[in-house]
C-alpha cells in the first residue's frame, strides 16, 4: 500500500510530503493547492500509461507548472522585512514526483529541454528510480534511470547490468523498461499505478453519461465518466458487496431502491411513488450520490482512489451518509478526498483511520498543517 507521497517544485508545492491513511483528507480555502495535490498524483498514474509528457503539455508545459517563486524564501521574506525576490539558482530546475510503501517506492525527476529543442515547452525526464521499502538508498536500489541510459539488478547476482542506452527523454522506464527478468518489480509497479483510479469528472447535468442508456455489461469499476452507472451497480449485486450497496443508498435515502430500466439506464424508486423516477427525472445530488456508491463500492478494489471534491451537487443532508460510505470503502483499499466541505471533514473527523491535512498559502507555497505528526524521511535520487 501507498503511504508516502512526495511533490517538488509543482505550481505552489514547493516541497511537500504527506503520510497518507486508510483515508486521507485534504482541504483548504480556494488557490491553497488542493487541486495541485490531485494533478501530481493524476501525473504519477500518467507515467505508467505514457501519458505524462502530453499531461504537462495540457496544462501549458514545463514552464507553466514549474514552482514560479524564488528558490529559497527566507525567514524575512516570510515576516515582510524584505521584498520576495529571486536569487542566482544554486541549483537545477527541477520538478520532482514519487511515492513509496512498505515494498516499493517511485521517483522522477522533470528537468528543462535540451538547448536547441523543437519542443521548447516539453519536460525531459532526466533520473528515474525505483527500489525495495520505505526510503530510497543504495542497497535496496533495483532500477535507475540517467539521461537516456537505465540500468537493472540482476536478481540472481544482484550485480547491474544495463536495460536500455537509447531511451528518449519523453519516454520513461517504467512504461519501457519493464520485462520479466529482471524487471519484474518494475512491472508488477506500472500494473499496479495504472490501476489507481481518480474521479473528478462525474456529470450530473441532464446530458451526463450516466443519464443515457447503457448495455448492461461486466464492469468491475465504474468508468471515470459515470457513463456505465447502471452496469457497474448491478456487477455489485452480482459479484460485489451488494449490501453495503443497498445500505447506503438506504442510509441517504430511506425507503427507496436504485432499479434498471429496460434501456439499461438507472432508475430510482422512491417510497410513496407508483412508478421509478427514470435517470433524466433524478435530481443532480441524488444521481451523484449514487455514483459514489457504484465508485466506492466497485467489486474491483484499486491501490489507491481519490476524489476530487465529492460533495459537489449533494445537499447537505448527505454528507454523512457520505462519510459513512467513505469510511466503509477506506476498508479495502487507500481513499484521498480533496474536499471544500468543512461538514465532511468533521464527520470523517471520528475516524482513527483518518488522517487530515489542511492546506494555506505563505507567500505563494502550499504548507500543509495537521494534528498528527507528518514527517518522514524522504531522499530525491541524484542527478
Amino acid at each position: 500500500m501507498i503511504s508516502q507521497l512526495a511533490i517538488s517544485g509543482y505550481r505552489s508545492l514547493r516541497d511537500i510530503r504527506l503520510p497518507l491513511g486508510a483515508l486521507t483528507i485534504i482541504t483548504g480555502a480556494n488557490g491553497t493547492g488542493k487541486s495541485s495535490i490531485y494533478r501530481a498524483l493524476h501525473l504519477l498514474a500518467d507515467v505508467a500509461q505514457g501519458r505524462l509528457v502530453n499531461s504537462l503539455a495540457k496544462e501549458g508545459g514545463l514552464h507553466s507548472t514549474l514552482w514560479a517563486g524564488p528558490e529559497r524564501i527566507s525567514h524575512d521574506m516570510r515576516t515582510g522585512r524584505t521584498p520576495i525576490q529571486g536569487t542566482v539558482r544554486s541549483s537545477r530546475v527541477s520538478l520532482r514526483l514519487g511515492f513509496a510503501g512498505d515494498d516499493l517506492g517511485y521517483a522522477i525527476d522533470l528537468g528543462l529541454p535540451s538547448p536547441g529543442s523543437a519542443f521548447g515547452l516539453d519536460p525531459e525526464i532526466k533520473v528515474e528510480a525505483m527500489w525495495n521499502g520505505g526510503l530510497l538508498g543504495r542497497s535496496n536500489l533495483f532500477a535507475e534511470r540517467r539521461g537516456k541510459m537505465v540500468r537493472l539488478r540482476r536478481i540472481s547476482t544482484g550485480e547491474w547490468r544495463t536495460g536500455l542506452e537509447d531511451l528518449r527523454p519523453f519516454d520513461s522506464m517504467v512504461t519501457h523498461s519493464s520485462d520479466r527478468e529482471d524487471g519484474l518489480e518494475m512491472l508488477l509497479m506500472r500494473e499496479r499505478m495504472r490501476n489507481w483510479r481518480f474521479y473528478d469528472s462525474l456529470r450530473t447535468d441532464m446530458d451526463a453519461p450516466a443519464r443515457r442508456p447503457h448495455i448492461l455489461t461486466y464492469t468491475p469499476a465504474l468508468a471515470n465518466d459515470g457513463s456505465d452507472l447502471m452496469a457497474a451497480i448491478t456487477t455489485i449485486r452480482i459479484m460485489g458487496d451488494a449490501q453495503a450497496f443497498e445500505e447506503a443508498i438506504g442510509d441517504a435515502f430511506p425507503g427507496s431502491w436504485v432499479g434498471s430500466g429496460e434501456d439499461g439506464s438507472v432508475t430510482m424508486q422512491q417510497r410513496g411513488l407508483l412508478r421509478p423516477l427514470r435517470a433524466s427525472e433524478l435530481s443532480d445530488g441524488t444521481l451523484r450520490y449514487i455514483m459514489l456508491c457504484a465508485a466506492l463500492l466497485a467489486p474491483s478494489k484499486p491501490e489507491i482512489l481519490i476524489l476530487n471534491e465529492p460533495e459537489s451537487s449533494l445537499h447537505p443532508s448527505l454528507l454523512d451518509p457520505l462519510a459513512r460510505l467513505l469510511t466503509k470503502a477506506s476498508e479495502s483499499c487507500r481513499i484521498v478526498v480533496v474536499s471544500h466541505s468543512e461538514r465532511l471533514v468533521a464527520a470523517l473527523a471520528d475516524n482513527r483511520a483518518t488522517r487530515t491535512f489542511r492546506l494555506e498559502k505563505d507567500c505563494g507555497e502550499t504548507r500543509v498543517h495537521s494534528d498528527d505528526d507528518c514527517h518522514f524521511r524522504w531522499t530525491w535520487p541524484a542527478r
